[in-house]
C-alpha cells in the first residue's frame, strides 16, 4: 500500500474506523477524492463524530451487535478496504477478523516505526501483527533500489497539535457518552483524566528537580557501565497483546531479579519510565521492595525524564518489551534483548540468547550494521510515509499533509 500510494485507492471503496485522536482520516477521506476512492466512515463516540461530523455512520450499539453491524455494512456497500488506527482495539479486532473472512484488504496506521519523521502503514496488521520478514536472509537478499531511503521531509513539534486534539476528543467524548451509551473505549475516558494530565505536568518538574545530575553521572561516571530498561505505558497493547506479561509490574519483577541472580556485581540497572505514563502510574513503590529483596538497592535507580538517545548511547546493553525504542537502540549500536514480539527481533540486531545469559553476553555482542540498513531501507520504503498524523508538512500538496 505504502509503494503504490493513493493509486492503490483508485476507484475503490474505503471505510474508515477509528483513526488517531484529531482530522486526520477526515483529510485523507478527501485525498481519496483525487483518484476517485469512494469514502465512508463509522463514528464510535463523541470524539470520532467531532472531527468527522459529516458523511458518516455513527454505531450506537453494543460491543455484541458490533460483528453483525459491520459484516451487514461492508456486504451493502461493497467495501474494498477497511482502514483503521491500531489493530488491537476491541472493535478493531473485531472488524479485522470479518474483513479477513470477507476477503477485503486491511490497512492499519500506528505511530511511526522510525520516529519522529514517518507514520507506519501496514497491509493486515501491524508490531505483533505485522507481515514482515523475520528472517536475515530476506533482508541480505534485497536489491539496492529496495534499501534506498528517499529525501525526508522533517515534521517539527507535533506536541501541541496532538495535545489539543486529544483534549478536545476526551472532552466531547464525555459530553456526548448518552448517545454513545453502549461504546468501551480502550483506555479510561472520563474527565477525571484532567487530573492525570495536571499530575504529569506536576511530576515532570518534581522529578526534574530531584533527578538532576543523574544523566550527567551515567554518562561520564557509569558510561557503558549500565543496562538500561525503557519501560512502556501500562496499557500497550504491546504488553497485553504481544508479551508474555500481564502488565508492567510483572515485567519489572522479571528484570530486577534475573539483573540480581546473575548480572555482573558492577554494573547499574536503570529503569526509565514513560514520559506519557508519567501522570498514571508510578513503580517506585514495587522497585524498592524488589531491591531491597535482593539487597540491590545500591545498583538499581528508577529515573524519568532523561535524554534517551544519550542515555542509549552510553549503556552496556537495553532490555525492554517491545517498542520504538529497540529501533533506536539499534540505532545507537546499543545491545538489545527483547521480551516481546518485535518486528526487529532478528538475528543480528537483537541478542538471540536467554535474558539471564544477555548480562553478560552484552559486552561482546556487536550489531550487524549492514543488516540494520537494509532493515531500515527496507521498512521506511515499504512500511512508513513521511509526515504526522497531527501536524501536516508544509511542503504537502495533499490534505492530509502527509508525503504519499
Amino acid at each position: 500500500m505504502v509503494e503504490t500510494g493513493l493509486e492503490y485507492f483508485r476507484n475503490k471503496k474505503v471505510l474508515f474506523l477509528q483513526g488517531p485522536v484529531g482530522p486526520f482520516f477526515k483529510r485523507l477521506a478527501e485525498d481519496f477524492i483525487s483518484v476517485n476512492a469512494e469514502s465512508y466512515k463509522i463514528n464510535f463516540n463523541g470524539g470520532d463524530w467531532l472531527f468527522c461530523p459529516y458523511n458518516s455512520i455513527n454505531f450506537r450499539g453494543s460491543i455484541e451487535e458490533w460483528p453483525i453491524f459491520f459484516a451487514d455494512f461492508i456486504n451493502k456497500h461493497e467495501i474494498d478496504t477497511v482502514i483503521l488506527f491500531g489493530d488491537c482495539r476491541e472493535y478493531h479486532r473485531l472488524a479485522h477478523t470479518v474483513a479477513h473472512q470477507n476477503n477485503i484488504e486491511i490497512g492499519v496506521f500506528e505511530e511511526g516505526y522510525v520516529r519522529p519523521d514517518f507514520i507506519t502503514f501496514e497491509r493486515f496488521g501491524v508490531n505483533g501483527f505485522s507481515l514482515l520478514p523475520r528472517n536475515r536472509d530476506f533482508y541480505d537478499a534485497l536489491e539496492t533500489k529496495e534499501i534506498e531511503t528517499p529525501d525526508v521531509k522533517f515534521v517539527g513539534n507535533t506536541f501541541w497539535h496532538a495535545a489539543l486534539y486529544a483534549c478536545l476528543y476526551y472532552c466531547v467524548s464525555v459530553l456526548l457518552n448518552p448517545f454513545f451509551r453502549h461504546y468501551k473505549h480502550h483506555r479510561p475516558l472520563k474527565l477525571r483524566e484532567g487530573a492525570y494530565w495536571i499530575k504529569a505536568v506536576y511530576r515532570k518538574w518534581l522529578y526534574k528537580y530531584y533527578e538532576r545530575g543523574i544523566q550527567y553521572k551515567l554518562v561520564n561516571t557509569y558510561s557503558k557501565n549500565y543496562f538500561l530498561v525503557p519501560l512502556q505505558i501500562a496499557t500497550d497493547a504491546q504488553i497485553h497483546e504481544h508479551s508474555d506479561f500481564r502488565s508492567v509490574e510483572i515485567f519489572i519483577k522479571r528484570v530486577v531479579s534475573s539483573f540480581a541472580s546473575h548480572a555482573p556485581k558492577n554494573n547499574l540497572l536503570i529503569i526509565k519510565h514513560h514520559p506519557l505514563d508519567r501522570g498514571y502510574h508510578d513503580y517506585s513503590e514495587i522497585i524498592s521492595r524488589l531491591t531491597a529483596k535482593y539487597n540491590i538497592a545500591d545498583r538499581v535507580k528508577y529515573i524519568h525524564d532523561q535524554h534517551l538517545p544519550t542515555l542509549l548511547e552510553h549503556a552496556k546493553g537495553v532490555v525492554l518489551i517491545n517498542s520504538t525504542v529497540g529501533l533506536s537502540a539499534i540505532h545507537h549500536s546499543a545491545p538489545l534483548k527483547t521480551c516481546g514480539t518485535a518486528i526487529y527481533d532478528i538475528e543480528g540486531l537483537t541478542y538471540q540468547g536467554k535474558l539471564e545469559t544477555f548480562w553478560h553476553d552484552a559486552e561482546t555482542f556487536r550489531i550487524d550494521r549492514e543488516l540494520y540498513r537494509r532493515f531500515k531501507g527496507y521498512i521506511i520504503n515499504y512500511k512508513q510515509i513521511n509526515g504526522n498524523f497531527y501536524h501536516r508538512l508544509k511542503n504537502s500538496r495533499f490534505k492530509s499533509g502527509i508525503l504519499w
